[in-house]
């Protein structure tokens, strides 16, 4: 069976940072590329960040470039996200994903964690 298992999240003020995880069990992870998506409250979900099977390339959306950096750890099968400079409208809930190149998802989501940024 599929897991994903994202971790980290919590209210942080405008201008910090957390350091998101997710840890994957059921399919080969180092084989695959790694995404992660976040879902706002009462939004669809959005691309977020993407790294190759390797973690040699990584991918940003246009709104965190320059502010979070994804990384992977094959050897504990955990890929995380690195977000600085937290702003207000990166509330979400965030979620993680095998991703084909096409941007298609493997598997099913899991719970995700949920990083709140508020004064």
């Amino acid at each position: 069976e599929v897991q994903l298992q994202a971790s980290g999240g919590g209210l942080v003020q405008p201008g910090g940072s957390l350091r998101l995880s997710c840890v994957a069990s059921g399919f080969s992870f180092g084989r695959y590329d790694m995404s992660w998506v976040r879902q706002a409250p009462g939004k669809g979900p959005e691309y977020v960040s993407a790294t190759n099977s390797g973690g040699g390339t990584s991918y940003y959306a246009d709104s965190v470039k320059g502010r979070f950096t994804i990384s992977r750890d094959n050897a504990k099968n955990t890929v995380y996200l690195q977000m600085n400079s937290l702003k207000a409208e990166d509330t979400a809930k965030y979620y993680c994903n095998a991703v084909t190149t096409s941007g298609l998802y493997y598997y099913p989501w899991g719970k995700g964690t949920k990083l709140t940024v508020s004064s």
